[in-house]
């Protein structure tokens, strides 16, 4: 067994996702199943709209403010530094909103594009650093930094092969730069703690390993950086006093919200998300992480033991995650044969990403090297 004895009852967790009844799983770096109670958060909301209208419009935002907490909480922050977002692409674009004047961007060649596309897109030049080894290096990293450039813009793991970086250590090193973490692949699987970390800017969805479907995420902006900007974009609530309808001056609010949360909250997504961070701190992300990352030991294993060849990156523990990469032929035609025997991976060009979150569990594992 690769998994040490736990206290948690995982197999009772695991019933609280009916994904597991029909398929194996491993296919949360694409979108990840909601559970039972995320799914019960999201449509008691609709249900309550369907039988009662707008009367708990007030009781809504209450329970809004109350998760904005427990994600405030989740990643060591305030609750002004966090929004409510429906995806990484629009917390991407809060943040470049607010440090578009910082200067160039450093990044990487494995980055998903909404890391680098969002500054691109504001002719902000992007310096992609090349890959080693199939991850970032410290020293190069270092190397890039220059008069000029002022944003440090990674995933905290990449999409393409699973590296997963020590944000602790790029916030060490880091100077006048910005560090801007891509947290869709992290948040839910691994700690963030951004005050411990120096990140000055984070954006997740909820999709992923936060479980709780689409339209669901969140933006962290600094409390320094919320001081040293302005956002580009407002809606009506984007004022101090909303309510008094003024349409002749404004006093906007200095709250990340104010930036992102244009109009009407969409609140499904948001009580989605609560229900998920409530699952996953009841279960204590280091638990989790410990899991996800001996499910990825065990995976890759089983792989080498088994003659495929793994592409992510190994040669260290602290870069391993809960994605394995695996170099195969025809891949988009493998996936479809694995999903005909319900085994649901992701379709890379080099071969299958393989995603291992806490609700599963070996057997998915065997199946999927059985059927491999």
């Amino acid at each position: 067994m690769y998994l040490r004895a736990c206290m948690i009852n995982w197999d009772g967790i695991r019933k609280q996702f009916p994904v597991t009844e029909k398929f194996a799983y491993l296919n949360s770096a694409a979108a990840g199943p909601v559970s039972r109670a995320s799914c019960a958060a999201a449509s008691g909301y609709y249900e309550k709209m369907m039988s009662d209208g707008d009367v708990h419009w007030n009781r809504w935002l209450a329970d809004r403010e109350a998760i904005r907490k427990k994600i405030a909480q989740f990643i060591n922050a305030e609750p002004q530094e966090i929004a409510f977002t429906t995806n990484t692409s629009s917390g991407m674009n809060v943040i470049v909103d607010a440090l578009e004047d910082r200067g160039e961007v450093i990044s990487s060649e494995l980055e998903f594009p909404v890391t680098t596309l969002p500054w691109m897109h504001r002719r902000i030049p992007v310096h992609r650093l090349p890959a080693q080894e199939g991850g970032i290096r410290i020293d190069d990293l270092q190397r890039a930094m220059s008069r000029e450039t002022g944003i440090i813009a990674l995933s905290h793991v990449q999409f393409s092969n699973g590296f997963r970086i020590d944000p602790e250590r790029v916030g060490e090193i880091k100077e006048k730069h910005a560090l801007v973490l891509n947290a869709s692949q992290s948040a839910g699987a691994f700690e963030i703690d951004v005050q411990r970390m120096r990140i000055d800017a984070l954006c997740a969805t909820g999709h992923k390993w936060l479980l709780s479907g689409y339209g669901s995420g969140f933006v962290y902006l600094s409390r320094e950086l919320l001081d040293q900007s302005l956002p580009r974009s407002i809606g009506w609530l984007s004022v101090e006093d909303p309510y008094s309808d003024r349409n002749d001056e404004i006093h906007l609010r200095h709250d990340a919200a104010a930036r992102a949360e244009l109009g009407c909250p969409h609140f499904a997504g948001i009580f989605a998300l609560g229900a998920s961070v409530d699952l996953i701190m009841s279960l204590g992300i280091r638990n989790i992480e410990e899991r996800a990352l001996a499910f990825n030991r065990f995976l890759t294993s089983r792989l080498i033991e088994s003659g495929w060849n793994v592409l992510s990156p190994l040669r260290d523990e602290q870069m391993r995650s809960a994605e394995t990469l695996v170099q195969a032929e025809d891949p988009a035609g493998l996936v479809a044969r694995l999903a005909a025997q319900k085994i649901i991976v992701t379709k890379k060009p080099e071969g299958i990403r393989v995603a291992t979150h806490f609700f599963n569990n070996e057997t998915d594992i065997e199946r999927l090297i059985e059927a491999l």
